[in-house]
């Protein structure tokens, strides 16, 4: 089993086995797009322009490092809470935008709430809110690219809660016991909504658990892009190797609630925030990249300034483009509509006003 988390302040050397100077200035930029983007969403929810979201702020390096280690064959389980993970894999943050609004250019046609996304083209499978049930369909996944004899891995996203589901306990025993190619990527950010870490379990990291189902658990600092890179890098080459799944325990926080129906206020304190602020990963990069010589502040300026433009853009878009044609919920589940439906829907069509109609 790994060791406990590193010292978290920011270091300006490249660990041996880290990122490149120009991967991390690019992880880097594609992290300061997470953040903004999810400011902005965070915002658009609290104006009432989208129904829902789940922030991620303070999970960026965990995100971002963890996908940068993959191949785009890999096959992603996601939670509600990867946007990161997303970006990285390259799904286009209007896709992102027109799926959280519901409009014609949701290619999920509405039929999952807002920031529950997923594209099969981007191997990225659509997430859905009860936790953990991503898991087994990860390992399932797994074993048949290993039948298949497919040099891949799955790696499914979840947090420290979901260590407690019945799916947690069941995808890491059967594989171990089967070696499945799956990299288990729990982002601890000490919070199952309001239940803290510490009243969560009493083991003494989540990372541990693994031992028990004979899989290999390692502990990381998810605020350090270089630690998530390293320990997924190398759980991916033992996946594909045939040496079994690798739970890693990326320790991270999440700066804002748990959604937008939560106040986070009410059960931690400010001073707690505070302090694991002070290991913002977003800093901690931005850090590294200017001791590097690889960034100045006027640069960093511009990034930021250009994320925000982006996402704009995208937005304006976005709810520009018209809403979604409510008779697309009689499409994609007979070649042929049946007779009553086929009435159902003509009589949906009667009620919709003329600029609806084709």
């Amino acid at each position: 089993m790994a060791t406990a988390v590193r010292d978290a302040r920011p270091k300006v050397e490249n660990p041996p086995g880290g990122l490149t100077p120009d991967e991390l200035l690019r992880a880097y930029r594609t992290m300061v797009i997470c953040r903004a983007l999810d400011e902005r969403c965070l915002t658009l929810q609290r104006q009432g322009r989208i129904g829902f979201y789940a922030p991620m702020q303070g999970q960026e390096a965990a995100q971002v490092g963890c996908t940068w280690a993959l191949q785009s064959e890999d096959w992603l389980f996601p939670a509600y809470r990867e946007l990161g993970v997303a970006l990285v894999r390259g799904v286009p943050i209007p896709l992102i935008l027109d799926q959280f609004i519901g409009n014609q250019g949701d290619e999920l046609k509405g039929r999952q709430m807002p920031n529950h996304y997923g594209y099969r083209r981007f191997r990225f499978v659509t997430a859905s809110s009860p936790v953990g049930t991503q898991i087994t369909q990860a390992v399932g996944t797994a074993m048949a690219a290993q039948y298949r004899k497919e040099p891949i891995v799955t790696v499914t996203f979840f947090g420290d809660g979901t260590t407690s589901s019945n799916d947690f306990h069941a995808g890491l025993n059967f594989a171990g016991v089967f070696s499945a190619p799956t990299i288990f990527f729990c982002q601890n950010n000490q919070w199952a909504i309001s239940l803290p870490r510490e009243r969560q379990t009493r083991s003494e990291t989540l990372a541990v658990k693994a031992k028990a189902y004979g899989v290999w658990g390692v502990v990381v600092d998810g605020m350090d892009v270089h630690a998530v890179y390293r320990a997924v890098r190398e759980a991916r080459q033992r996946a594909v190797e045939g040496q079994g799944p690798t739970l890693i325990e990326a320790q991270v926080y999440r700066f804002g609630p748990h959604s937008t129906s939560d106040d986070p206020k009410r059960y931690r304190s400010e001073s707690d925030l505070a302090l694991w602020k002070e290991r913002d990963p977003i800093a901690r990069t931005k850090h590294e990249l200017i001791a590097a010589g690889r960034l100045t502040e006027a640069q960093d300026l511009q990034l930021w300034e250009t994320a925000r433009q982006q996402i704009t853009q995208a937005v304006d878009k976005a709810e520009k483009t018209p809403a979604l044609d409510p008779r697309t919920m009689f499409d994609d589940v007979f070649a042929s509509l049946p007779p009553q439906l086929q009435r159902d829907r003509d009589e949906l069509a009667s009620f919709l006003p003329p600029e609806a109609k084709p």
